[in-house]
């Protein structure tokens, strides 16, 4: 009589096809995925706002300052919209307002 054969084993970094590793449920490294994208992406746009603003105050026409504190405004609110579509909701909200915070100062520096 023939006795039964034992399985192979395997060192633990390799696949085994006979016990596969059941799949794991990625919804929470998703979720972390999401808001480091979205705060990355936020931030490096906001960066790009000072230095449009920044630049706004290094301009000598005032014609120019108003238009790059006003460009600022409009990437403050591309990223908002930035964040708010990584995450899937509807840009149209209360938070579009923040977005002009870049616009509310650079005009409150170059007029002052």
């Amino acid at each position: 009589m023939e006795s039964p054969q034992k399985p192979v084993k395997r060192p633990r970094h390799l696949m085994d096809p006979n016990n596969p590793v059941r799949p794991v449920n990625d919804k929470a490294l998703t979720h972390v995925q999401r808001w480091v994208l979205s705060v990355l992406t936020v931030f490096t746009i906001a960066h790009l706002c000072v230095g449009i603003v920044i630049a706004a105050l290094m301009t000598d026409q005032r014609s120019g300052q108003i238009g790059l504190s006003i460009i600022a405004g409009l990437f403050g609110v591309a990223a908002v919209i930035a964040g708010q579509a990584i995450h899937r909701h509807d840009p149209r909200n209360a938070w579009l307002l923040l977005g002009l915070l870049p616009t509310a100062i650079g005009l409150f520096l170059v007029l002052r």
